[in-house]
């Protein structure tokens, strides 16, 4: 899928959780550093935390929002799918990666989002699956400043990011498609896989 412009960099990480508060307390504890207030999305019934990676990356946690009514549509992230909830069961997880792209092709999958005075474009296929089980990116193009512009820096870096794979050739025709660029390593693996290295105030963490 190519990509007009200089092309694609990592944006953020996706750790999905069965409630905001469990996600929150895994990854803090992990961590040692606060989790920022993220807000809803009302097309979809999540809500998030943000976590700064720096200038030009952060970390999402999502998960449904029990406050909110159920959505017209299935979930992004694959939040309502069996696998996905039996997943979630044993602990919040790296579910996922989003790409920054300088424009996102045009399709049913772009859907135009907003979250307070966020405004961005990402591809979520009408079912709610993840793209490569979740190790081929989603893509979003910010309309508005991203969030890293907004979050306090607390130390906390992407080291990198290794994506299993079943198809690892076809996953790096994908990003060479994209012609993407950054810390990410692509091996063969029985079944998707992810793994986020993480440089904190404290010592490395691995996700």
């Amino acid at each position: 899928m190519p990509v007009a412009g200089t092309g694609a960099r990592l944006d953020h990480l996706v750790v999905a959780a069965r409630s905001l508060a469990e996600g929150r307390d895994w990854l803090e504890g992990r961590l040692r550093v606060p989790l920022q207030p993220g807000g809803e999305h009302e097309l979809f019934g999540t809500h998030n935390l943000l976590l700064s990676l720096g200038p030009d990356a952060y970390l999402e946690v999502i998960a449904v929002d029990p406050d909110a009514p159920p959505p017209a549509r299935a979930r992004w992230f694959a939040l309502d799918t069996p696998g996905m909830q039996e997943r979630l069961a044993h602990g919040p997880a790296l579910v996922h990666w989003v790409a920054q792209v300088p424009q996102v092709p045009g399709g049913p999958d772009a859907l135009p989002l907003s979250r307070g005075e966020n405004r961005w474009v990402l591809t979520v296929p009408p079912d709610g699956s993840l793209p490569g089980g979740g190790a081929a990116p989603s893509l979003i193009h910010w309309l508005t400043p991203p969030p890293p512009t907004r979050l306090p820096d607390v130390g906390v870096r992407l080291a990198g990011l290794r994506l299993g794979s079943p198809e690892p050739d076809g996953l790096r025709a994908a990003l060479d498609a994209l012609r993407f660029h950054g810390e990410v390593e692509v091996v063969e693996a029985p079944q998707v896989e992810l793994h986020a290295t993480l440089d904190t105030p404290h010592g490395p963490l691995e996700l």
